[in-house]
C-alpha cells in the first residue's frame, strides 16, 4: 500500500512556494518537505483541513492511494 502526496503539483498549479504554503498552513517548511517526500507517518486532520483551505481543494486532491501489489499494466498480482 502506498499513499501518494500531490502537494508539488498543486503548488505549481497555484503558483505558490513551499515557504508561502507552509506559512499559510501554519507548519514548518521542513514538515512540508517530510509530507512531499512521503516520509510522514501521519497527517493531523487539522493540518489536512488547513492545507485544503489554503489550496482550495479536497483531501483527495492532496492524497491518493495505490496498491503497490498491482502491476502498472493493471493485471492482477500473482
Amino acid at each position: 500500500m502506498s499513499v501518494r502526496i500531490h502537494i508539488d503539483s498543486l503548488l505549481v498549479q497555484r503558483g505558490m512556494s513551499v515557504g508561502d504554503f507552509a506559512d499559510a498552513v501554519g507548519i514548518t517548511p521542513t514538515n512540508i518537505a517530510v509530507l512531499k517526500n512521503g516520509r510522514a507517518r501521519a497527517v493531523r486532520f487539522t493540518t489536512l483541513d488547513a492545507m485544503c483551505r489554503v489550496l482550495q481543494c479536497q483531501p483527495g486532491d492532496i492524497l491518493s492511494w495505490a496498491d503497490d501489489e498491482t502491476p502498472h499494466d493493471g493485471a492482477a498480482p500473482g
